[in-house]
């Protein structure tokens, strides 16, 4: 009974697993099947891959041979607000206590220069704000506007010109109303001197800031120092130059600037400029022998020599951010032509020539990262000019008041806080001598304030 039982139960398992064989033998062929598919799935897309990555490589290696079209301008269509202009305005205002009349105030041994010069007047004066609105205005042109606010309440456009952004081989080309890029501290605007006032050398010698109409090239050398050449042109019409009565353009401004650095602390930057101008009936008024007031001009040409030199110092890793600065600039002025004497009266005329010179130097040390000490000191140094009326007889010394030699200086100490990059108070205290008489002392108090968006200021 055993054995016939026996082969029972075997052939009842062996009957019972039939099924599940075939099952797995099911199962088995379905996921070859599916591995199949995807071998064959992933050939595909690696050989278009394969195509995609040849035809780029195709493209790149076109694009590299085929001149690049030039770019066409923007469309303004594009955006509303794409070409808004940044926009900064500086306030800036002051108080002085000072010891002589300013109404009286001139510089000794030279010609007036205009209204600019001098300390400003007694107490609290608003001083000089400014407006300043800047952008691109394509990718081949940048544009901006400079005014300012007198405290006379009166508008002047200090700058407003284009300048050129894709020129070739480092020339950049200007034009319209700008600073003279002569010498180093004629390009800077008021708000960021390093005192109240600017040099009496400048003073003297161009009436203040000089802002020239017209034209400026420049070119900066692909070398690892900086080297800049620049020339330009214009109407002439700031002083000592006057505007001519004729067509075409009065005057030339060259300059060169080199500079480069010493060290990882410190770097320098050193210039030579020439103005050459012309000057049709300048006139300014006088006083003869006899106390008579006189009306005198000057026709002929004016040519200044400027020589410049700047040294920066900071030492790197410095936590209290001490950093020096040493400044400093020589002028020296020729005047060539003829001089009139009285023109509503005897309006005599005969040759003029005067040779004049003129220097600062000043150093700015910061002690503390929000402090700031300085000292500056200038001379002048008239000298003796030859004038035909006098050397002929006709006129003595005494009929030219103003032109009597002289050798006016000033020395100049300051302390400033600037609270954060858009602040800074100052206080100033100067011996000013440029009357060639009693020294005016004094003092000032400073405030000057930056709103909006504000460039970096040049070296």
């Amino acid at each position: 009974m055993k054995g016939p039982f026996a082969l029972l139960v075997l052939a009842a398992l062996g009957c019972a697993a039939l099924p599940a064989a075939g099952h797995a033998a099911d199962d088995a062929a379905a996921l070859r099947a599916e591995l199949d598919a995807l071998k064959s799935e992933y050939d595909s897309r690696v050989a278009t891959l394969e195509a995609r990555i040849a035809q780029l490589e195709s493209t790149v290696s076109n694009v590299a041979t085929t001149p690049v079209p030039e770019a066409a301008p923007a469309s303004r269509a594009a955006s509303a607000t794409a070409f808004n202009p940044a926009m900064s305005v500086i306030l800036g205002g002051s108080f002085a206590n000072l010891s002589q009349d300013p109404a009286d105030y001139r510089i000794a041994g030279f010609l007036p220069a205009g209204d600019e010069i001098g300390p400003g007047e007694r107490s609290f004066n608003l001083g000089e704000s400014e407006l300043t609105l800047s952008a691109n205005i394509d990718p081949y042109f940048m544009g901006s506007l400079t005014v300012a606010m007198t405290p006379e309440d009166e508008l002047e456009v200090e700058e407003a010109y284009f300048r050129t952004l894709a020129l070739p081989a480092g020339l950049l080309f200007k034009g319209g109303r700008f600073f003279s890029g002569f010498g180093y501290l004629n390009e800077f605007h008021a708000h960021a001197w390093d005192f109240v006032d600017q040099p009496l050398v400048y003073q003297a010698f161009f009436g203040g800031q000089r802002a020239q109409d017209g034209l400026q090239l420049k070119w900066v050398a692909p070398t690892e120092f900086f080297l800049e050449l620049g020339a330009e042109t214009g109407n002439g019409e700031a002083f000592p130059g006057t505007r001519r009565g004729a067509n075409g353009l009065n005057g030339s401004t060259l300059f060169a600037h080199a500079g480069s650095d010493i060290g990882e602390s410190a770097t320098w930057r050193a210039g030579v400029s020439w103005v050459d101008l012309r000057a049709e009936e300048r006139a300014w008024e006088d006083t003869d022998a006899l106390g008579n007031d006189v009306e005198n001009a000057f026709t002929g040409s004016s040519r200044t020599w400027i020589a410049d030199a700047t040294f920066k110092w900071t030492r790197p890793g410095d936590t209290l951010r001490r950093s020096l600065k040493l400044q400093g600039e020589y002028m020296h002025r020729t005047e060539d032509g003829e001089l009139a004497f009285d023109l509503s009266g005897q309006a005599l005329a005969d040759g003029y020539r005067s040779s004049q010179d003129g220097w600062y130097v000043q150093g700015v040390y910061q002690f503390r990262p929000r402090w700031r000490a300085g000292a500056r000191y200038d001379s002048l140094d008239s000298g003796t000019p030859r004038i035909g009326l006098v050397d002929s007889g006709v006129l003595s010394p005494d009929d030219f008041a103003l032109l009597s030699s002289a050798s006016p200086s000033r020395t100049s100490l300051m302390l400033d806080w600037s609270p954060s990059e858009f602040s800074r108070l100052r206080a100033q205290f100067a011996w000013d001598d440029a009357r060639n008489a009693a020294t005016d002392e004094q003092f000032f108090l400073q405030y000057i304030y930056s709103l909006g968006v504000h460039g970096a200021h040049k070296f």
